[in-house]
């Protein structure tokens, strides 16, 4: 299900403006490697975070504190629901929202070392009136400052 909640957008389709701040969406993210997943009980929501190339050798390396310059973090936020043919299963229903982290210490050293961007929906409607959007994901996420601003801890697989 969540595969077909990822590929969900038609080949050819069209690339979403730009976020507020200039961020482009990433092309080809719904094909990266998931780093983590999360669930937000206030919210019954379901999280999962993808990783580029650079993000999937760091988090694999446990180089992740900084994360280097490079990285992009795709979060895919997702309505949950229960499970129709397994009742007891929280599984992924509609598509919320996708928001990106992008480090690069030198082009965002006023938001604290990373690009943020998010896109609403199938719509993909960029987020925010203008490009200080970004001090609310900063508030956030400035509770893990101590973790380079990243809330995700990569899964280490064997």
């Amino acid at each position: 299900m969540l595969t077909a909640l990822l590929t969900a957008t038609p080949a050819g389709a069209e690339p979403p403006p730009a976020s507020p701040n200039g961020i482009i969406q990433p092309e080809g993210y719904q094909n990266w490697r998931l780093i983590s997943v999360s669930q937000r009980t206030e919210s019954q929501t379901l999280r999962a975070i993808l990783g580029n190339s650079v993000a999937v050798e760091a988090a694999r390396a446990g180089k992740t504190n900084p994360w280097p310059n490079g990285t992009i973090l795709a979060k895919v936020n997702l309505k949950q629901k229960n499970s129709e043919t397994f009742p007891t299963a929280i599984v992924p229903s509609e598509l919320i929202h996708v928001d990106f982290m992008i480090k690069d210490d030198s082009r965002y050293a006023s938001t604290n070392g990373w690009g943020w961007a998010r896109w609403m929906g199938q719509e993909r409607k960029p987020y925010g009136q203008d490009a200080n959007f970004s001090q609310e994901c900063i508030a956030c996420h400035s509770a893990v400052k101590g973790q380079d601003m990243v809330f995700t801890k990569p899964v280490i697989l064997p």
